[in-house]
């Protein structure tokens, strides 16, 4: 019989060999399966996980979610939430950078990628920040950080994988990253501030012309409404996220209908992007429930709570050691491959802990958001780079005062529980 230690060999194995995640976990599951129950058993395993994971009504959301965030990018809402952003505080020293942090909310408020803002970022608010004589380390850095607040912010995707993985609420996820999200955004104007007085890599834009500001607004604004209307709708109750996230599609695509700013050409594309991402993430979380299923059959889950159980070490040590696993995996994977790799253990341990599945769902979300940023993966940096042309070194660099916010952001939800769990707390059921 093949042990543990034998299927994680293999797991290794088939990521060494740069297979797709899903199916590196997949695959390993079920040799570990057919290992443990033999060929027919862990078929017939197979065809239940597959179909059980697959076909959850919540994952709904997700194709929704995506298809309202490919209508919006391609209706050009990124460019003009960058004007409308930098109308407004451009004129200050360091306030294109605070802009497109600014734009960057907006942004992941609708399209709940973070590869997709910063990629976005990088095309349109980068050359801005160049012309303006900003400095390369600063802008670059700008629009990597600024992609990772679609981890966090609703209506984020890495949310509602963790919600179905762990079978955590959606809504209340959605809701409780709220604050963190809007916390890391001030957080980030505030470092962009302090380097915009220490240096001069951040000067001064363009005069402050309020007719011109309100006019650049003119087109944000119904984007805006329709944010706060998604968002809103979950949070009183009144829609679930999968029927929120219907209300977002029909939303968008009016938007962009009364803008004149969506070809039909446009749309088969949006759809198109919207079915692949789409495809990727089920696969995720089909292939890690076979995994799952292999580790709930080796009782490898039941023997790990035993542990914590016996231990002698405390709940904060215990979870400083899932938090510093999570950093280090980081720094090798995407986020949801770490998601699908650690929740299966991680997640069963917090709760035999007894913290809050909908804190720890924000604290891991974070966790895996700062992971986008350091090196030697940093994929949002490595997606800047591509966009911009800037050399990856020295967009790591300009990253390093963001990060130490970032980690102070952590160290905040990690002690300060009700910053996550208050408007949660108060959502209408």
């Amino acid at each position: 019989m093949l042990s543990f230690f034998a299927i994680l060999a293999l797991l290794a194995l088939f990521m060494a060999m740069r297979m797709p995640i899903a199916f590196a976990m997949g695959l390993a599951g079920f040799v570990g399966l057919a290992a443990q129950l033999g060929l027919r058993p862990a078929l017939a395993v197979l065809e239940r996980t597959f179909y059980d994971s697959s076909s959850s009504f919540i994952l709904v959301a997700i194709p929704l979610f995506i298809l309202m965030a490919e209508v919006l990018t391609a209706g050009d809402v990124t460019r003009r939430a960058i004007s409308a952003c930098q109308a407004w505080i451009g004129h200050v020293k360091g306030g294109l950078a605070m802009a497109t942090v600014g734009a960057s909310v907006i942004l992941a408020a609708l399209v709940g990628s973070s590869t997709a803002s910063t990629a976005a970022m990088a095309a349109s608010a980068f050359p801005q920040m160049r012309s303006h004589s900003y400095s390369q380390r600063l802008a670059a850095a700008v629009v990597s950080v600024g992609g990772t607040l679609a981890v966090v912010v609703p209506p984020s995707i890495v949310l509602v994988v963790y919600g179905v993985l762990t079978e955590t609420s959606i809504g209340k996820l959605f809701i409780a990253g709220i604050l963190p999200g809007l916390l890391t955004a001030t957080g980030l104007a505030v470092v962009i501030k302090l380097i915009a007085h220490t240096t001069d890599q951040a000067p001064k834009g363009d005069p402050f012309v309020f007719r011109h500001a309100v006019k650049s607004s003119r087109h944000v604004l119904p984007m805006v409404a329709l944010m706060a209307l998604v968002i809103g709708a979950i949070y009183g109750g009144i829609a679930s996220p999968s029927e929120a996230a219907a209300l977002g599609v029909m939303g968008s695509v009016l938007i962009v209908l009364a803008q004149r700013s969506l070809s039909f050409a446009d749309f088969n594309r949006s759809v198109s992007g919207a079915i692949r991402a789409t495809v990727m993430i089920v696969a995720i979380v089909a292939c890690s429930a076979i995994f799952s299923n292999y580790l709930a059959f080796t009782r490898i889950t039941h023997a790990l709570l035993e542990f914590v159980a016996s231990t002698e070490m405390s709940r904060t040590t215990i979870m400083a050691i899932i938090i510093v696993t999570l950093l280090i995996m980081g720094m090798f994977m995407d986020q949801l491959a770490i998601l699908s790799l650690a929740m299966p253990l991680a997640f069963p341990t917090a709760m035999a802990l007894d913290f809050d599945p909908v804190w720890f769902g924000i604290v891991v979300t974070k966790t895996v958001e700062i992971g986008l940023l350091t090196p030697p993966l940093g994929l949002n940096a490595y997606v800047a780079a591509a966009q911009t042309g800037v050399p990856l070194g020295k967009i790591f660099r300009g990253l390093l005062p963001f990060l130490a916010m970032e980690l102070v952001v952590l160290l905040l939800l990690l002690f300060l529980p009700q910053i996550t769990l208050w408007l949660p707390g108060l959502m209408l059921q």
